[in-house]
């Protein structure tokens, strides 16, 4: 029997179903870690402990989000979805990457600060909110980093995990920034 006459056996999709769970992984990871570590209250920050730390992560995640806005609206002038605004030049694209780096940075320490300092804690809404967003969103890191390298993924995967990483970010300086700048309220919370 010839190659092009014998039926097609469907191939094995172990590297896409592995690729599928690093996120997950990478999620549950961290919050294993977070409820398995013992905090240390006393860890610093840049040198800053206690209030100090905590108002230098929040002026942190205020630049994280920011800078996560600035990445939304590049990312919608580059696919031509920002009103009014005319086809992207070249160099948008390199913004945007530059643009996500510094917020992956601008994210790592007030990551580490948390996950040593405070592990995971699900205390009370706020608190269960912001670890559970923090470790999602290294996981949502992960998936877009896998999308935007895969180019066989469906077109919405990258808008998805783009936007789920916007949220996440949303909701963790909600959950900490917000409510320290706040005189540690937040509405709803």
């Amino acid at each position: 029997m010839a190659d092009a006459e014998r039926p097609s056996r469907p191939r094995w999709r172990a590297p896409g179903l592995l690729w599928a769970l690093l996120p997950v992984a990478v999620t549950a990871g961290l919050f294993w870690y977070g409820r398995a570590h013992t905090p240390d209250y006393t860890s610093s920050l840049f040198g800053r402990r206690y209030d100090d730390a905590n108002q230098l992560k929040a002026q942190l995640g205020t630049a994280l989000l920011g800078l996560a806005v600035v990445q939304l609206l590049l990312a919608l002038w580059m696919y031509g979805r920002l009103p009014g605004a005319a086809a992207a030049p070249r160099p948008v694209r390199t913004g945007h990457r530059l643009v996500g780096l510094a917020a992956f940075l601008v994210s790592l320490p007030i990551a580490y600060h948390c996950i040593t300092a405070y592990g995971v804690q699900l205390t009370d809404s706020r608190i269960a909110l912001h670890s559970f967003a923090g470790c999602f969103l290294y996981g949502a890191f992960v998936a877009k980093v896998i999308v935007v390298r895969h180019r066989r993924l469906p077109g919405w995967a990258l808008p998805v995990t783009g936007g789920a990483l916007i949220v996440l970010i949303a909701l963790l300086w909600y959950s900490a920034a917000l409510w320290y700048l706040n005189g540690y309220h937040v509405p709803g919370l």
